[in-house]
């Protein structure tokens, strides 16, 4: 089983379903990728959601059971054998597992949300795994609330605990030596960018030119759905990011020096690779980012330089999780 990327017909938007070695769709997935599709969630998760069925019936498959009879001990079992270096090896030690406990909860939030809408859908299932029953007065009462005696218990049956963590961030001379790495402007613009404002990935990615305001040093987020290289703000507002001059002149030496004459509205896109001019795509962006942690030693994702900038502004008392981008 693995997942795979379609392409609407009508509307040609990117999706994803989960195939068998014979390329063929397994209709079950297909179904809930598809209502995930139409009500428009992001392509990301889509896509992610996708990857996660694929193992759960990979796992089903390789027990020789079927989706819509498995039952809470299938899905413990599902849990042991994503977190298992090898077939044969039992984690002890959390440190060795295969899998993270926040990576096991997103691929067990995918199959716990696959049968939920199989169940709403009238498909008869193993009701140990749709762990919510609407009863009158619009209120919602547990599986087995008789058994726990009104005591709640979690929406999925099955959650691994997640260590808490400290998010990885950068120091300024890190941030310094990525910065003076990028061998052209472009990369060093946009490295720049995600470091000053906190912006994420997606939302450097879908910057127009229209957005970037020099003569006010500002900048705009906007949330887009036709970006063509697939790029999400995550955000359903316009936001305004102010920018410095150091920046704003980075800007003004990329479009000269490297961007040129080039007719697009895309901040980022495609100069050294083709196709030349198309707008850049995170899959580019994961190729960067392996060369520069390759070349310079530090480990960092475009994620990483948001939350340094995130906890800078914390520190300074001047950002909230209410008013991130």
């Amino acid at each position: 089983m693995k997942a795979q990327r379609v392409v609407m017909p009508v509307t040609a938007r990117e999706s994803w379903t989960v195939v068998d070695g014979d390329l063929a769709a397994i209709g079950p997935a297909e179904r809930y990728l598809a209502y995930l599709a139409g009500i428009e969630r992001s392509p990301n998760t889509v896509r992610a959601y996708a990857q996660s069925l694929a193992l759960w019936l990979e796992f089903l498959h390789l027990r020789r059971a079927d989706w819509a009879d498995a039952a809470v001990e299938d899905v413990s079992g599902f849990v042991t054998w994503l977190r298992a270096p090898a077939a044969n090896v039992i984690v002890i030690d959390a440190s060795a597992a295969r899998r993270s406990e926040a990576t096991v909860n997103r691929h067990l939030a995918a199959v716990f949300g696959f049968y939920d809408f199989h169940a709403r859908n009238g498909v008869v299932l193993a009701q140990s795994l749709v762990a919510w029953r609407r009863v009158p007065r619009g209120s919602f009462k547990p599986f087995l609330h008789h058994v726990t005696k009104g005591r709640p218990i979690p929406t999925r049956p099955v959650k691994l605990k997640v260590p808490r963590r400290l998010p990885v961030t950068l120091s300024v001379e890190e941030v310094t030596v990525l910065l003076a790495a990028c061998g052209h402007l472009r990369d060093r613009f946009l490295f720049a960018l995600l470091a000053e404002t906190g912006m994420r990935i997606g939302q450097a990615l879908g910057l127009r030119h229209s957005d970037f305001i020099s003569r006010r040093r500002e900048l705009k987020i906007v949330p887009r759905d036709d970006n063509v290289n697939g790029a999400r703000a995550k955000t359903r507002m316009v936001a305004t990011v102010p920018v410095s001059a150091p920046l704003v002149r980075l800007y003004s030496d990329y479009m000269h020096s490297e961007y040129g004459d080039l007719d697009s509205d895309y901040v980022f896109v495609n100069l050294f690779s083709a196709p030349v001019g198309r707008p850049l795509r995170y899959d580019a962006v994961a190729k960067l980012v392996a060369r520069l942690r390759a070349l310079t030693g530090i480990k960092f994702t475009p994620h990483v330089l948001r939350h340094t900038r995130a906890t800078e502004l914390i520190r300074a008392g001047v950002w909230t999780q209410e008013t991130a981008p």
